[in-house]
C-alpha cells in the first residue's frame, strides 16, 4: 500500500503542478514536498495506528494474566474447549492443556486464545519506519521522471513511467497473492490514471499548484 500511495500521489501532485504550467523547478519542488509530506504522514499514520493495537494487546493479556489469578480452573478449562474445537479428543485436549498450562500458562493463553505470539506482536516504530521507507523509496519514480523529462513533454513522461511502475507493483501484488495477474494490474493502474487525471484537469482549470 505504500508503495502505491507513493507512486500515485507525488505523481499526481506532479502532474497537477505541471498542468498549470509552471516552471520545471516549481514542479520539482512540488513533487519532493510531496514525497516528504507523504512519508512523514504514512509513517505517523502507521505508528498511531499500530501503537494502539499493541495497547490493545497489551491489555488483554493483563486481563488474561488476572483471569489465571482469579480462575486458574476456569481458565485451563478454557484452554482445552479451544484444544477441542482444533480437533483434539477431550481427554487428550484437557492433557495438552493441563501440561501447557503447568510450563507457561500465561504464554499458552497469549499464543492459543489471543492468538499472538512474538513475531505477530505490534511494533509501532518498525512499521513506521518501514511504511516511510516503502512511500519514499516508490515516490521517488514520478519524481526522477520528472527531473530528467523537458517541461515540454513532462506530464505524458511522468503519466507513462507511472502507469509502467504501477502494473508492475499490481502484478508483484497478484503473484504474492496468488492471484490473477491481470485483474490486479488493471486495478491499481485505472485508479492511478484517474487521480492523475482529476489533479491535472484542477491544474489546467485554475491555473495553480495543486
Amino acid at each position: 500500500m505504500g508503495a502505491n500511495d507513493g507512486i500515485v500521489s507525488v505523481a499526481s501532485i506532479i502532474v497537477g503542478v505541471a498542468a498549470a504550467d509552471p516552471s520545471h523547478r516549481a514542479v520539482l519542488i512540488a513533487g519532493a514536498a510531496g514525497l516528504a509530506a507523504g512519508a512523514m504522514s504514512m509513517a505517523a499514520g502507521e505508528y498511531v495506528s499500530v501503537s494502539s493495537q499493541a495497547d490493545l494487546e497489551a491489555a488483554d493479556i493483563e486481563r488474561e494474566r488476572q483471569a489465571l489469578v482469579d480462575d486458574p480452573v476456569g481458565e485451563e478449562a478454557e484452554l482445552a474447549a479451544i484444544y477441542q474445537e482444533r480437533g483434539l479428543s477431550k481427554e487428550t485436549a484437557a492433557l495438552v492443556a493441563r501440561e501447557l498450562t503447568e510450563n507457561d500458562a500465561l504464554g499458552a493463553h497469549v499464543r492459543d486464545e489471543l492468538g499472538l505470539n512474538d513475531v505477530q506482536a505490534a511494533q509501532p516504530l518498525l512499521a513506521a519506519v518501514t511504511s516511510a521507507i516503502t512511500f519514499s523509496a516508490f515516490a521517488a519514480v514520478p519524481l526522477i521522471a520528472a527531473w530528467f523529462a523537458p517541461i515540454a513533454i513532462l506530464i505524458p513522461i511522468v503519466v507513462v513511467v507511472t502507469l509502467i511502475a504501477l502494473t508492475g507493483l499490481g502484478a508483484l501484488g497478484a503473484i504474492a497473492g496468488g492471484a490473477s495477474i491481470g485483474p490486479a494490474a488493471l486495478r491499481v493502474v485505472v485508479w492511478g490514471g484517474l487521480a492523475m487525471a482529476v489533479t491535472a484537469a484542477v491544474g489546467r482549470l485554475f491555473g495553480v499548484a495543486v
